[in-house]
């Protein structure tokens, strides 16, 4: 489901960047203040290909000069989050983030460093940020170790196939590297070359008149994962997976109450507990209601208009709704959600009151939540109490003709803080 927002943009400032790329397309339009005004795109990969080409014999700290190459071909995990700017169809700046390079034989190399070797089904390309030494470089993505800074390299952009292509980038050996091969010297070395192959797709599109932004849209990815992405993300991580429905539950005078499906699926390789209250170890999540209109298009302002109670979950089907790979091994079906898996709330069932609890009542940071959170004494209940409160008029087409409707779940779990502040296992999450 695609998502709007209007909000300010620091990110205007990046449109100030020099360009990148090597691409002939139009410059950006200015008015006669130098204003800018167009479209300003952030994008990820979508797909890609990876290739290195080493020299063992310089990798290996050879003296000879007969140089002995190796080509390493990768694969890119779908929906990598490696985000470039696009404004107007020039490229115009690459943001911090990574690309999970999965190697495409299953066989090690000869001849690499073992260490080298050990990695390669871990390995990411990273955008690093300002102050990091090289653009890029090439690490272990569950121990953080950098085997190779990347020096250099030519960025296009095709604005027609929406690809970004990184050329002539030299690989030197990180100073970690170098101190793990014994070869401190050997820091900074040239062992060969890196180059990218990415299809990009959009997840932010901004149209900015006069140097401000008027509207936001994300729109959907165009494929999710399939059999070809990454392992699941090390730990719990409990995703939204779809919204597949919104459904009215009662009225009351000038209200309605509405109830939204959720699908949640466990993109981690850690089962999550969805154990029933008043055991409080279980996500919940809140759902909430948006409407975008005004102006010539109906995209002047989006506005929430309505919100509801949190709803605590209770046992998980064990289904596959995300594509992600089911694996309900070392898993204990229905009282946890497995890696992989998803489980599936009707939107009926999310306006249950013995279900929902208070926003106050629980931490967004930690999970954390009293055992009594859905006590509902003290209080006296209608037919829209702590379900999607909206009203009527929000919803009547007459009165908002051409408006778009957005709803929102997210879900929250006490065992995703609990496991990100255990003791560091080197692992980043992005």
């Amino acid at each position: 489901m695609s998502k709007i927002w209007l909000i300010g943009f620091a990110l205007l400032s990046l449109l100030f960047f020099a360009n990148a790329s090597q691409n002939k397309t139009s410059q950006p339009q200015q008015n006669a203040s130098g204003a800018l005004t167009g479209t300003l795109q952030k994008m990820i990969v979508e797909n890609a290909s990876v290739t290195m080409q080493l020299d063992l014999n310089a990798l290996n700290g050879s003296n000879s000069l007969v140089a002995r190459p190796v080509t390493l071909q990768f694969s890119v995990a779908a929906n990598s989050f490696f985000p470039i700017l696009v404004f107007n169809d020039l490229l115009r700046g690459v943001k911090p983030g990574s690309m999970a390079l999965i190697p495409s034989r299953s066989g090690g190399i000869p001849a690499i460093p073992s260490k080298l070797g050990a990695s390669l089904k871990q390995l990411v390309v990273e955008k690093r940020s300002s102050g990091q030494g090289s653009g890029l470089a090439v690490r272990d993505s569950k121990t953080g170790f950098t085997f190779f800074d990347v020096a250099g390299g030519d960025y296009d952009y095709n604005t027609n196939a929406r690809s970004l292509r990184i050329a002539g980038g030299r690989l030197l050996i990180s100073k970690e590297f170098a101190k793990a091969l014994g070869r401190l010297s050997d820091a900074g070395s040239i062992v060969g070359k890196i180059s990218v192959g990415a299809a990009m797709q959009p997840i932010e599109i901004t149209q900015v008149v006069n140097g401000k932004p008027k509207s936001v849209v994300a729109p959907p990815f165009r494929q999710g994962a399939g059999p070809r992405a990454p392992s699941l993300v090390p730990g719990p991580d409990i995703i939204v997976g779809d919204l597949p429905d919104m459904v009215q539950i009662g009225s009351a005078g000038s209200q309605v109450g509405l109830g939204l499906a959720t699908t949640s699926c466990n993109n981690g390789d850690v089962p999550v507990n969805f154990y029933a209250l008043p055991n409080t170890d279980h996500p919940f999540f809140p759902q909430n209601l948006y409407r975008m209109s005004g102006g010539a298009d109906n995209t002047e302002r989006i506005e929430q208009i309505g919100q509801s109670w949190i709803k605590h979950t209770f046992g998980a089907a064990e289904d596959d709704a995300c594509d992600l790979g089911c694996n309900t091994n070392n898993c204990t079906t229905f009282s946890q959600l497995c890696p992989g898996c998803s489980d599936p709330y009707l939107a009926g069932e999310n306006g249950w009151w013995d279900l929902l609890g208070s926003r106050a009542w629980a931490n967004p940071f930690t999970g954390a939540f009293p055992v009594d959170v859905t006590n509902h004494t003290g209080h006296a209940h209608d037919d829209v109490s702590h379900r999607i409160r909206v009203n009527v008029d929000d919803l009547n087409t007459t009165l908002n003709t051409g408006a778009t409707y957005f709803a929102e779940a997210a879900y929250l779990d006490p065992l995703e803080y609990t496991w990100c502040q255990a003791p560091p296992r080197t692992v980043q999450h992005v």
